[in-house]
């Protein structure tokens, strides 16, 4: 899934599932700002994402979509990553399991269910046919577009597992991916910034997609 221009600006995406949730009260590391991509067309290496948490500013290297990206408020299509407004509507890893309830709804599985299963199912996936699964690190935070175009993923079942795909900023079997132009549209992080951001992010925080180059419509 997994092209506007102007430079990226705000604040950072922080994927897809886990055992305990963590208490929605905001603390010291919450989330202040919306999380900021910036996705650099001309040199993907200085491609990055900016987090606010309080007065603390932390930038890391991103990686997106190998064919570009798309307009924001056009579509999703696989190799493009989405330019626009995000919201966070699930967080999944091993040891934590968040997900907006109509979401839940929708799988026509039990909360239970897609806690004990959901994220291992979909992490043992071989996506690129390379023989290597685990290729969404140790965590996914879906991200929902806000205002725009109703992306076209759905629960369902692939090579025999029940997984979901939808945009996404998650980690990688690779860290060296990180920060190249290589993904099927998600972001991916490296496995240091994803455990920050699986400490910080909730439910609802926000995140905007921009670009520096053209965004193709």
């Amino acid at each position: 899934m997994h092209r506007v221009s102007s430079l990226a600006v705000i604040a950072l995406s922080i994927g897809l599932v886990g055992c305990s949730a963590t208490p929605k009260a905001k603390g010291p590391n919450a989330i202040s700002e919306p999380i900021a991509v910036s996705i650099d067309l001309g040199d993907p290496s200085k491609s990055e994402a900016v987090v606010m948490r309080g007065q603390q500013r932390s930038s890391f290297p991103v990686g997106f979509g190998r064919n570009g990206v798309t307009c924001a408020g056009t579509r999703f299509e696989e190799g493009y990553t989405p330019l626009g407004k995000f919201k966070v509507n699930a967080i999944l890893s091993e040891d934590r399991f968040e997900m907006d309830p109509k979401l839940i709804t929708e799988s026509g599985k039990s909360k239970a269910e897609l806690k004990a299963s959901l994220f291992k199912n979909m992490n043992a996936i071989d996506f690129s046919g390379d023989g290597e699964t685990g290729e969404y690190g140790i965590g996914y935070i879906s991200l929902e577009p806000l205002n725009s175009v109703e992306q076209p993923f759905r629960f369902n079942t692939y090579d025999g597992k029940f997984r979901w795909y939808s945009f996404a900023i998650h980690g990688s079997n690779n860290d060296k991916r990180v920060g190249q132009q290589v993904t099927g549209g998600c972001l991916n992080v490296t496995e240091p910034v994803l455990k920050t951001l699986l400490a910080s992010v909730q439910l609802g925080d926000e995140v905007v997609v921009q670009a520096k180059g053209p965004c193709t419509p």
